[in-house]
C-alpha cells in the first residue's frame, strides 16, 4: 500500500550515465594520505546536523526525484520527504527503539531498523544506518572495503556495507569541508543525494574542549 501511494506521487527519475559511477582522480602519496587522516579526524567528532537539499533514486525499474529535510542527533533522525512540487510525501522518524514511516495521509508503520522498512513500504532501501556518516564524507564504524581520496584528503569513494559511494563537490560549512553531492548504489539502488544546505552543526569533540577550558 505504501509503495503504491509513495509512486504515485513519483516520477522516473531522468539520471542520464547514471548506471555507471565514473573513476574519480585519485593520488594515494604519502602527503594525501596525510590529508585524508587529518581531515576523517577534523570531521569525527561531528554528531548533529540540518540538511536541506535533493534526492534522486532509481530501483527495480522505478524512481523518484524530489527534495528532503534531515534533522540529524547521536540518537534520532527525522526525514521528510517531498515531492517536486513541494508536497510532503513521507515522513521518517529513528529513535534508539524503532523506525516509524508516515505517509501524507497519516498512515504509518514501524519497523525495527529504517532499511526494512523503507524497502518494505517505499519499494527501495535508503542506507540510514551509515548515512549519516557516509554524509559527511567519512566511513562509518563498520569494515571498510576499499576507499580512495583526492589530493585535499577528502574521500572520493568509498565501499562498505554493501554500497559503492562516490562523493563530488565539497564545501566549506562552518569551517568543515563537507560534501554537497553523493551517489550511493548497490546491486538494487542508485541514490543520488545532493546537499544544498548545512545547518546546526555540532561538535561533540570541539565542544567537550571547551568546556575543558
Amino acid at each position: 500500500m505504501f509503495a503504491r501511494l509513495f509512486f504515485a506521487f513519483s516520477f522516473i527519475a531522468t539520471m542520464a550515465g547514471c548506471t555507471t559511477l565514473p573513476k574519480p582522480e585519485v593520488n594515494p602519496n604519502s602527503a594525501s594520505q596525510a590529508r585524508h587522516q587529518a581531515h576523517l579526524q577534523e570531521i569525527a567528532g561531528i554528531d548533529q546536523f540540518s540538511i536541506k537539499g535533493r534526492i534522486g533514486v532509481q530501483a527495480e525499474g522505478k524512481g523518484f526525484s524530489g527534495s528532503l529535510t534531515w534533522q540529524h542527533s547521536k540518537i534520532n533522525d527525522d526525514i521528510a520527504l517531498y515531492s517536486p512540487l513541494g508536497g510532503q510525501l513521507a515522513s521518517i522518524k529513528k529513535t534508539s527503539e524503532n523506525v516509524t514511516l508516515e505517509d501524507a495521509k497519516g498512515n504509518s508503520i514501524t519497523a525495527a531498523d529504517a532499511e526494512t522498512l523503507t524497502q518494505k513500504t517505499l519499494g527501495w532501501q535508503l542506507p540510514l544506518a551509515g548515512l549519516a556518516d557516509w554524509s559527511l564524507g567519512r566511513p562509518s564504524s563498520s569494515t571498510i572495503q576499499a576507499s580512495t581520496w583526492n589530493e585535499q584528503g577528502y574521500l572520493s569513494t568509498l565501499k562498505q556495507d554493501g554500497w559503492d559511494i562516490q562523493y563530488e563537490n565539497y564545501a566549506n560549512q562552518n569551517g568543515h569541508f563537507l560534501p554537497s553531492k553523493i551517489l550511493l548504489r548497490n546491486d538494487k539502488v542508485y541514490l543520488k543525494l545532493l546537499v544544498e544546505s548545512w545547518s546546526r552543526i555540532t561538535d561533540s569533540s570541539t565542544a567537550n574542549s571547551n568546556s575543558s577550558n
